[in-house]
């Protein structure tokens, strides 16, 4: 009955992601249109203020499919404090697409319009790659370094790329989300690279760098969010049958350091280092966030079964001079 009630429930959700994306489209599509045919840089700015209010009523419908997190802590953060006018950096460990979900439904609302970086081909996924195209999401093409060895002439395009999107978000304020280990966590793609940490990929600077560079002092303070999945790391499909493999979140709000702001990643060496020492910092305090809270469970896992073992002695124990007495 439980596997059939977790089909239902998924099968339900399905419908009902699938309805209010159909909605949230038709208003979509028409914003974007006339953003397209009206040149105006206010007008555009108008549409694109109008295209991110219609995508927070979008991702607030969804949540009534949403499994809540078991835990959510908030660390200096406080939602009334954010500035609206400013765009932030969101980061997180990546675990799954269920981590995208989650984040957008804890900070939605919460701070301006999250965007990710996406690749080229996603595009053309049917309905979705058009609403992501009209909300400015940056379409990111990446070359192996076998063919930029072939093709030298693509060096450096995809970074061209990046500075070209995000200086559309100088007058709309955005809350970029950037994986920084650049792909979801296994243990096998962390033995290949020979991470140095527990639970983690190596970060990598590059695209905060970039963001960094392109939006200068617009952006003041990064979102360090820290995932961890007690029970498993849940697929899409998953949440839609209700199941979060018992997440608990961790939200730090930290300042970016005035000296990693408004410069050049590209050109300058030393800014490049400084970035990647700050970000390997961060990643260590959150490998040990994560070592602590693996620590708890299985903690917490060996009292529950040392419990059921004690109930089961005294149940077995009293059970045996009611035996003996009959005999």
């Amino acid at each position: 009955m439980t596997a059939i009630t977790s089909i239902l429930r998924g099968s339900v959700a399905s419908l009902l992601i699938g309805l209010n994306t159909a909605l949230a489209a038709l208003p979509m599509f028409f914003i974007s249109l006339l953003k397209l045919l009206i040149p105006s840089k206010s007008w555009r700015i108008t549409c694109s203020h109008l295209l991110n209010r219609v995508a927070e009523f979008w991702i607030t419908c969804n949540e009534l499919w949403l499994p809540k997190p078991e835990k959510v802590v908030w660390t200096n953060f406080d939602p009334e404090k954010i500035d609206e006018s400013k765009s932030c950096l969101i980061t997180s460990n990546h675990q799954s697409w269920a981590d995208i979900f989650l984040v957008q439904h804890l900070l939605n609302q919460r701070t301006p319009q999250i965007k990710f970086f996406l690749k080229q081909e996603l595009i053309w996924v049917p309905v979705i790659g058009l609403l992501w195209w009209a909300l400015d999401f940056p379409f990111m093409k990446r070359y192996s370094k076998s063919y930029l060895k072939k093709h030298p002439e693509k060096k450096g395009l995809d970074q061209a790329t990046t500075k070209k999107a995000c200086e559309k978000f100088r007058d709309v304020p955005v809350s970029i989300y950037n994986f920084m280990e650049g792909t979801r966590f296994t243990p096998e793609k962390q033995k290949r690279q020979k991470s140095n940490f527990k639970y983690l990929l190596k970060p990598k600077a590059g695209g905060a760098g970039l963001v960094l560079s392109a939006l200068g002092q617009q952006v003041s303070h990064l979102i360090n969010i820290t995932i961890y999945y007690e029970n498993k790391t849940p697929g899409f499909w998953d949440l839609l049958c209700g199941d979060n493999g018992g997440v608990t979140i961790h939200i730090d709000n930290k300042e970016i350091p005035e000296q990693l702001l408004n410069r050049d990643y590209n050109s300058d060496s030393s800014y490049r280092t400084e970035l990647l020492q700050w970000i390997n910092e961060l990643w260590e305090e959150k490998d040990q966030l994560l070592d602590t809270l693996h620590q708890a469970s299985r903690a917490e896992t060996k009292v529950s079964e040392m419990n059921r073992a004690d109930i089961k002695a005294i149940n077995t124990g009293a059970a045996e001079p009611e035996k003996a007495q009959k005999d």
